[in-house]
């Protein structure tokens, strides 16, 4: 099976890309869990022995660091998905497009003259 589009079937092709899509998201709740739980709770007391910028590492893991880590996890899962859709073909069309395709439409409906409608 190659990554160019030659797959057996729809049925081969849903699997894999759900095994794929399952395969990340396993990834990223493992960090989250990571920086979230371990982290930020249960190492707090040991990590506050260490001291950046005058603050103990388990009070600004907890405070700041699990929250940049969660937005960061957000923008890999969002790049990583949409190369994921892109490489098994489920990808959505650009934002741009759909909005041509809505303005196409409306002027269909609306008709050349602005209002009548043949």
């Amino acid at each position: 099976m190659s990554q160019s589009g030659a797959w057996r079937g729809d049925s081969e092709r849903s699997e894999h890309y759900w095994r794929v899509n399952l395969r990340l998201k396993v990834k990223l709740l493992a960090v989250w869990a990571i920086v979230g739980y371990l982290l930020a709770i249960l190492l707090a007391e040991p990590l506050n022995e260490i001291v950046i910028g005058g603050f103990p590492l388990g009070f600004w893991i907890a405070q700041q660091g699990s929250i940049m880590v969660f937005v960061a996890l957000i923008f890999i899962y969002a790049k990583r998905m949409d190369k994921i859709d892109s490489d098994h073909g489920v990808h959505e069309e650009e934002l741009g497009e759909a909005r041509k395709v809505v303005a196409r439409e409306i002027q269909e409906e609306i008709g050349p003259k602005g209002g009548e409608r043949p």
